[in-house]
């Protein structure tokens, strides 16, 4: 993937057939050093057919009411060897299953052709008690099932999403503390491209909509990993890169995140917003750190940000001051993930006096307790610098 360079005065700068439930380890009140509780493995009791295989999904829902109900789901076998009838399977509290198939509009289980690597339902409950299942889509038309209330059928609703008559692929969706879901795909069947995109359901009005196209680039196609919503209302996804149409070699694990408050995404743009970046240019962006991009609490932030500087030119020139201004990432070796940003101004205030100037470098580093301080931009894999351009 070709790496951004200067941008001057420019646009916006373990799931398999069980689930696994935790039991308290004898004596774990009294033992702090026993917090790790024993294991019990119980497995979901109906037919599995051999299509659940895939890493593209999350078939798992849980909702605590008078205690815990637990969701899956997952494909049964079909009416022949090569195809799947995809279903749910309900945990109440007291430890009893019940079955929930997902109806075609003629009351009969839907079922699909076998596709391994592409079959597997995700599913999510919204805050309504509405279960929400994608499943089975290669670039297919969505296949989409919900239920209208809490206990009633999953029924198709397919035709609700918007986007229709595309190729979807690689479901992952996820629930909002808010009671709202979020969903993620690769959407269309171009040879040349095959972008990622974001929707949300708004279940106050139980409808959904576009949030954006959030990784779209030419000859590449994307695959969303995995996707979740943090307690502030955050939305954080991970995704690959291959090289399109379609290959089984990703690279360049990318992340971003999304604020729903403010509408912005992660991706840090090389001339932020404030000064007129373009956050779609993708020669305007850089995969980067949130601490390296803006002001964050705790012990894992950075004194210098890019939000700073950026609010410095943008204080500077409604002074009325004139500023030359510059953001360049900085890479080591072949990486196509910074290591840093080089920022720098020189302004000229009204008088011909000196104005805002600056000449920093921001590290593109992240703090976690497990590891520390590390930078993003100097990784290796197997003693070779990753990612790199033209990785497949």
């Amino acid at each position: 993937m070709r790496r951004p360079t200067v941008r001057t005065y420019t646009a916006w700068a373990a799931v398999m057939a069980a689930l696994l439930l935790p039991a308290p380890a004898a004596g774990a009140e009294t033992a702090p050093a026993a917090a790790a509780a024993a294991t019990v493995i119980e497995k979901v009791p109906y037919a599995m057919d051999a299509s659940n295989q895939a890493a593209w999904w999350t078939p798992v829902a849980t909702y605590k009411g008078r205690g815990q109900y637990t969701y899956f789901a997952f494909n049964e076998p079909g009416s022949t060897a090569a195809t799947h009838r995809p279903a749910l399977a309900r945990r109440d509290p007291d430890g009893a299953w019940s079955r929930l198939p997902l109806l075609n509009g003629d009351g009969q289980q839907a079922e699909f052709p076998d596709d391994n690597g592409h079959n597997q339902p995700s599913a999510a409950r919204d805050g309504s008690g509405r279960l929400h299942v994608f499943t089975s889509m290669h670039a297919d038309s969505w296949r989409y099932f919900r239920t209208e209330a809490p206990g009633g059928d999953v029924t198709d609703h397919a035709s609700e999403l918007p986007d229709q008559g595309v190729g979807i692929t690689y479901p992952v969706v996820t629930t909002a503390p808010n009671g709202d879901l979020y969903l993620a795909a690769r959407v269309g069947t171009g040879l040349d491209r095959r972008p990622g995109k974001l929707y949300r359901w708004d279940n106050a009005n139980s409808r959904w909509s576009v949030v954006a196209t959030f990784a779209s680039a030419l000859y590449r196609s994307v695959y969303p990993d995995d996707l979740t919503v943090d307690a502030s209302g955050r939305v954080h996804l991970l995704y690959e890169w291959a090289k399109a149409p379609a290959t089984a070699f990703r690279h360049q694990l990318s992340y971003l995140s999304y604020d729903p408050s403010t509408g912005a995404s992660n991706n840090c743009h090389l001339l932020g917003k404030q000064l007129g970046g373009s956050g779609t240019d993708l020669a305007n962006l850089a995969t980067c750190t949130r601490p390296a991009n803006t002001h964050v609490d705790g012990p894992g932030r950075l004194q210098d940000t890019m939000v700073k500087y950026e609010d410095r030119v943008e204080a500077a020139v409604s002074r009325g001051e004139v500023v030359r201004y510059t953001v360049e990432p900085v890479y080591a070796g072949p990486r196509t993930v910074p290591v840093a940003f080089h920022m720098k101004a020189e302004g000229v205030a009204p008088g011909n006096l000196p104005g805002e100037r600056f000449d920093v470098l921001v590290p593109n580093s992240l703090n976690t307790q497990k590891s520390g301080w590390k930078n993003f931009g100097i990784v290796n894999y197997k003693g070779l610098p990753v990612p790199i351009g033209g990785m497949s």
